[in-house]
């Protein structure tokens, strides 16, 4: 079975020292300049200059003219809006996720699953309810945080000592234990779907279960996120079971609609 591995290209370092100033400016509550992207990167900064220049001249990183100063820019708008039309998974999944989020009176959530990295949303369904999972398209968590990452220790081959260093970077409202963790993770696996009763967000319960696209490892994850008190154990069993179907037949379509 192939890996979800997340080592850097050896043979591009360019293209990974890029990445690396793309997501830090991504991170970044606030322009950057030169010296201080260098030293948070650990990077030469007259290399550090010269990846700045290649990216601003392609506008997917805009300098400040007085402070000199770096940040995003829309060149990388552009890209997504291309992803976005480009990828039919985000296109097919929407009816499943608003028949969902409809039907349990949840937010629905698809997400792409990028290894141990991290997960990105690709697409939102609410209900006409008072609670509304705030989250946007394009957002960004750790790999394994919640339901969703449950699903990706699950339906994936990492070892145990990469989900615990993995885990242990996790941000919590109530953290489980990596021990209790983990026997959701088993528990994930034969159930075919994961559930986090409160522990990324108190109060809150996320179901999640599975989209494989491409071959036996995960791809993807649907998630519904509804307030815990309103969904007690067989109503999450059925909304497990109701993203479980939806998978399948994400799954089902993507795979045949790529040969």
């Amino acid at each position: 079975m192939p890996r979800s591995r997340d080592a850097a290209s050896d043979g591009a370092p360019a293209v990974t020292k890029a990445i690396a100033i793309l997501r830090l400016l991504g991170g970044s509550a606030e322009p950057l300049g030169v010296n201080a992207i260098a030293r948070a990167l650990g990077f030469v900064p007259s290399s550090c200059l010269h990846i700045l220049r290649a990216l601003a001249a392609e506008s997917l990183v805009a300098a400040d003219p007085i402070t000199k100063r770096y940040s995003l820019d829309a060149g990388l708008l552009s890209l997504a809006n291309r992803v976005m039309h480009q990828d039919d998974f985000s296109r097919h999944v929407i009816p499943h996720l608003d028949r969902i989020a409809r039907q349990f009176g949840v937010t629905g959530v698809a997400v792409r699953l990028m290894g141990l990295r991290h997960q990105v949303v690709l697409a939102l369904s609410r209900a006409d309810v008072l609670f509304q999972l705030q989250v946007e398209i394009g957002s960004h968590f750790p790999a394994l945080i919640t339901a969703s990452g449950t699903c990706c220790a699950a339906f994936s081959d990492f070892t145990d000592q990469e989900l615990r260093a993995a885990f242990d970077r996790l941000d919590w409202d109530a953290p489980p234990s990596f021990e209790a963790w983990m026997a959701g993770v088993v528990k994930t696996r034969q159930s075919g779907f994961a559930i986090d009763e409160g522990h990324y967000i108190r109060g809150v319960t996320l179901v999640a279960a599975p989209v494989h696209r491409t071959g036996a490892e995960i791809s993807h994850a649907l998630v519904a996120a509804g307030i815990g008190a309103q969904l007690d154990p067989d109503r999450i069993a059925q909304l497990g079971q109701a993203l479980m179907i939806a998978g399948s037949a994400l799954s089902v379509h993507s795979v045949s609609g790529s040969r």
